[in-house]
């Protein structure tokens, strides 16, 4: 006896898994469901963020919270960057992401947490405006999309793919010349070394891809950058209530 078919919606959450996606070839009916949930999720994604104005985006660990040295620097220049008029977007989670929706809502802008489900990773407290979603690359296109420059905090690997990603689709002529700032020099540093030393001198990329990143630790360097692109939008100055 041949068994029915199960109803679609009892496939939603297996077929729509990204870790299932991701493991190989699948049923017609799984790989269709998936689109609808990959459409839906873009579909979602853009009108949340259709009506918001100008954002800079912030990237860096989950991992670093309170009482580690870049919390409060991180804090305090998204609290600069949100004065000048822009939205602060993080992924919204926890660590310098918090420490920077954190500054965000001090600056009187808008914090905004375009947040992943995944395990023993909670939304922080500091998100005005939550925007959800299920799948890596529909997040990131939405992280970019958005945003009129990019801060990356010391972070981890979802850091440093959102760093290169952000490099990889200016150097294609796929994102405009934003501006993409390494905050922290103790710790971003080595990387910039190896960058030069090593993939440069191969001939890898040329002088004008690494030029793209701006490696630095003074938040007043960072928001006299931004200020100028503020001014740009015309973006109206927003002072804390």
């Amino acid at each position: 006896m041949t068994t029915p078919p199960r109803p679609l919606h009892a496939l939603s959450d297996e077929a729509t898994s990204e870790f299932k996606m991701l493991a190989g070839r699948d049923s017609r009916t799984q790989e269709f469901m998936r689109v609808l949930r990959i459409s839906r999720e873009f579909v979602h994604g853009f009108r949340a963020f259709h009506t918001i104005g100008p954002c800079i985006t912030f990237f860096g660990s989950s991992r670093f919270g309170e009482s580690h040295p870049y919390y409060e620097p991180a804090r305090s220049l998204a609290r600069r960057v949100g004065e000048l008029g822009f939205n602060i977007v993080t992924g919204g989670g926890p660590g310098l992401m918090e420490a920077a929706n954190r500054g965000a809502r001090e600056s009187g802008g808008l914090s905004i947490g375009a947040t992943i489900d995944i395990q023993n990773e909670l939304p922080n407290s500091f998100v005005d405006r939550r925007v959800k979603f299920h799948y890596f690359f529909a997040r990131k296109v939405i992280l970019v999309k958005y945003s009129y420059g990019f801060v990356m905090l010391p972070g981890g690997m979802g850091t440093l793919d959102e760093l290169f990603e952000a490099v990889t689709l200016i150097q294609t002529n796929r994102l405009a010349q934003f501006p993409v700032v390494l905050y922290g020099r103790d710790y971003w540093e080595g990387l910039v070394e190896w960058l030069r030393e090593v993939p440069l001198a191969a001939g890898a990329f040329t002088k004008t891809d690494l030029a793209r990143i701006h490696l630095t630790d003074d938040a007043d360097e960072v928001v006299d950058r931004l200020a100028v692109l503020a001014r740009r939008l015309d973006l109206e100055p927003v002072r804390p209530a």
